[in-house]
């Protein structure tokens, strides 16, 4: 039988463009979209700032665009620097199933490797399509998190697999690109782990960083390992135990599954904060003597059981804290990009409220994960009323989906101050129109307050 390598491979190899259906291409150009919103949200912040510079000292201008500039460098290091942009408000699509993914951290490098050889927007589709498909399908088949590694170790793949895609790899040369990119990518979930650094926004970045090296490497004759799941030393006997994947099965597509965010925080928080603006109504300013959180294993695990996250003195470790994002919706009536600045992380009313608010596994909510992230809020008043709401399907989920009004609106907010309004239209007008651009520049090229 043919390795899982050889057979990913041989998918990738004979998918194309036709194949997608209608659906899938317009929630693609709805992520894209999404993507840039949240890429100019974060334009201005340090890691940002940071993950450019870098980027610039791989100018080269027959490679990719470092979004929001005229500027040209290396594919890889495009995707590195425009993946940690998309990635940093922690704003961008998620995925749930037994390993959480950000699957549009595929986009940048799509885009990247896509420009560095001349395409266009439907190969660009094409090539994300590709990367969510295999990252998806492996979140499916077996949990990273559950043996203390990373995500972001399956970005290394899906990022490899797209890149040789849109580099024309033939079905051996595909496969080298995913012995090159798994064998050496292996990231641990310290990421994630503890008070939160500026790291977490440019850890899948930086795998496909390496996923297209890996490509670019086999599309030069470079071999990589054999076997690279089922190997003595490898992902299934070091990392995840055995699995299979089927991509593309029954003609469907996994970005279609895939959630756009409402609130920019860590998305099992997210039916949390639906829950408490419902609520915010009743309590209407009475004292609040106790918030008490009854949620499922993974969001407690991730961000609800470490101490940090109860004391958080970073917006990464903030966005990623139940207790934190439950009581800011409380006292800010919602959660935005400010609810997470500096000084908001000092503001004694939501802190008072974090001092009085708790987080239990309920048994019972677990098998409700991961079709949605049941959360159940029950807030005690001082006059002793109880009131309690759960949200199963928060606003973004697939099952309860934003509208393409409600997708261009948060992108016209996160534009607004960092891109004039004609450049925010524009990139509204050309990323709806994405799949009949055949040249991507004029969508990234935009400039920036």
């Amino acid at each position: 039988m043919a390795t899982l390598g050889r057979r990913i491979a041989e998918w990738a190899s004979e998918i194309t463009y036709a194949d997608l259906p209608s659906k899938t291409v317009h929630e693609a150009k709805r992520r894209v979209l999404d993507s840039i919103g949240c890429c100019l949200g974060a334009y201005k912040s340090a890691p940002a700032g940071i993950a450019r510079e870098v980027a610039l000292s791989a100018a080269d201008a027959s490679g990719a665009t470092l979004w929001g500039t005229r500027t040209r460098c290396r594919p890889e290091y495009a995707a590195f620097a425009n993946g940690a942009m998309v990635r940093y408000l922690d704003f961008n699509d998620t995925y749930l199933s037994l390993e959480p993914a950000h699957p549009s951290d595929n986009i940048p490098a799509s885009v990247a490797a896509a420009q560095a050889v001349g395409l266009g927007g439907r190969d660009a589709i094409l090539g994300l399509v590709i990367g969510y498909e295999l990252q998806c399908r492996q979140c499916d088949a077996a949990s990273l998190r559950a043996h203390g590694w990373d995500h972001v170790t399956y970005g290394a793949l899906s990022t490899a697999l797209l890149a040789g895609k849109l580099w024309g790899l033939d079905v051996e040369a595909l496969e080298h690109a995913l012995g090159l990119a798994g064998v050496c990518n292996i990231t641990t979930r310290q990421t994630r782990t503890g008070q939160i650094s500026m790291w977490k926004a440019c850890a899948f970045s930086n795998a496909a960083r390496n996923g297209l090296f890996a490509a670019d490497l086999a599309r030069r004759g470079m071999t990589g390992p054999h076997e690279i799941y089922e190997g003595p030393k490898g992902i299934f006997n070091q990392l995840t135990g055995p699995f299979d994947l089927v991509l593309g099965a029954g003609g469907e597509f996994m970005i279609d599954k895939t959630y756009i965010k409402y609130w920019p925080a860590e998305y099992h928080s997210q039916s949390a904060i639906d829950a408490m603006l419902q609520l915010r109504g009743e309590i209407a300013g009475r004292a609040v003597k106790s918030i008490h959180i009854d949620s499922f294993e993974a969001a407690v695990s991730i961000i609800g059981s470490e101490p940090e996250k109860w004391h958080p003195t970073s917006r990464e470790t903030a966005d990623h804290s139940m207790g934190y994002c439950t009581a800011a919706a409380l006292v800010d009536g919602d959660v935005t990009l400010h609810s997470f600045d500096e000084p908001r992380l000092k503001d004694r009313k939501i802190l008072d409220l974090l001092d009085v608010t708790t987080i239990t596994e309920d048994p019972a909510l677990n098998p409700g994960y991961p079709d949605g992230i049941p959360n159940r809020i029950t807030v005690t008043l001082a006059d002793g009323t109880v009131l309690t709401k759960q949200v199963d399907y928060p606003r973004g989920h697939a099952k309860n989906p934003m509208t393409d009004e409600e997708v261009v609106a948060k992108f016209l907010k996160l534009a607004d101050g960092v891109v004039s309004p004609d450049t925010a239209d524009r990139i509204v007008d050309l990323s709806m129109r994405f799949d009949d651009l055949d040249d991507l520049a004029p969508l990234f090229e935009f400039e920036v307050k």
